[in-house]
């Protein structure tokens, strides 16, 4: 059992794991790179630093909303993508603003970062310490670029893991969507168990278009406004309705 009560399963993902070197890379990046001087108002360093802290936090939410909500957790995961996205634009813009151009994927460089491979997970029963070692052991790894006092090989370095963790969270939502369409999440199932329960103690009619349970509505305008009707519980994919009869509210 872990100091915080519980584990997610985002202890497990590679995308979270390599998000958190790439926030430890960032954060001596700006610690070692940006000064009065390129940032007298420290607004780049904010801005670096809480993309990359974005990416990790939202891997780590997304997943923690696994069993409740699947939309959440696309949702959330989506975000983390967006804020390394973001992330990798400010490192291209550094290089830019010394007109440099990023490595090229078959330049030794380049090729030489995207050959290291991050070991599988194997932790114990104290899951948080053991992320912890397991993290720091990736970290050093990349150790002989991201520990470079030249800027230009740490922001290309970046760009590339950042690059990495992306295409990661591209396979994710792509599994997450299949779940969802398949499955749907915890949240999504309890309202539609809810909505068929309301529906069969109404002793509500089958849907003529579909077959599913309908639910007693009001039309909210037009000349039937304020009139109840029986309405899909399928809407807005299917829009089926009856009408009650003898029943005007």
């Amino acid at each position: 059992m872990s100091m915080f009560g519980g584990t997610g399963g985002y202890f497990w993902l590679d995308s979270w794991i390599l998000a958190n070197v790439v926030q430890l890379g960032t954060q001596r990046f700006c610690k070692r790179f940006l000064n009065r001087t390129n940032d007298p108002c420290g607004r780049q360093y904010d801005q670096m630093t809480q993309a990359a802290r974005s990416g990790c936090a939202n891997i780590a939410a997304g997943s923690a909303r696994r069993a409740t909500s699947k939309e959440t957790e696309m949702r959330l995961t989506d975000v983390a993508r967006s804020s390394l996205a973001e992330l990798a634009g400010d490192y291209l813009n550094w290089l830019l603003q010394q007109e440099i151009v990023p490595w090229g994927k078959e330049t030794p460089e380049a090729r030489a970062v995207y050959a290291v491979r991050l070991d599988k997970t194997a932790y114990g029963e104290d899951v948080v310490h053991d992320a912890c070692v397991h993290i720091l052991a990736q970290k050093r790894k990349f150790s002989a670029w991201l520990e470079s006092d030249d800027d230009v090989t740490m922001a290309n370095t970046l760009l590339i893991l950042i690059a990495r963790v992306i295409n990661m969270l591209n396979r994710q939502m792509e599994s997450q969507g299949e779940t969802f369409k398949e499955e749907g999440g915890f949240r999504e199932k309890l309202t539609g168990i809810r909505v068929e329960a309301r529906a069969q103690q109404q002793g509500a009619p089958v849907c003529p278009d579909c077959g599913k349970p309908m639910a007693r509505r009001k039309a909210k305008s037009g000349k039937n406004a304020g009139q109840a009707f029986w309405g899909c519980t399928g809407y807005p994919e299917c829009r089926g309705v009856r009408e009650i009869r003898g029943d005007n509210g």
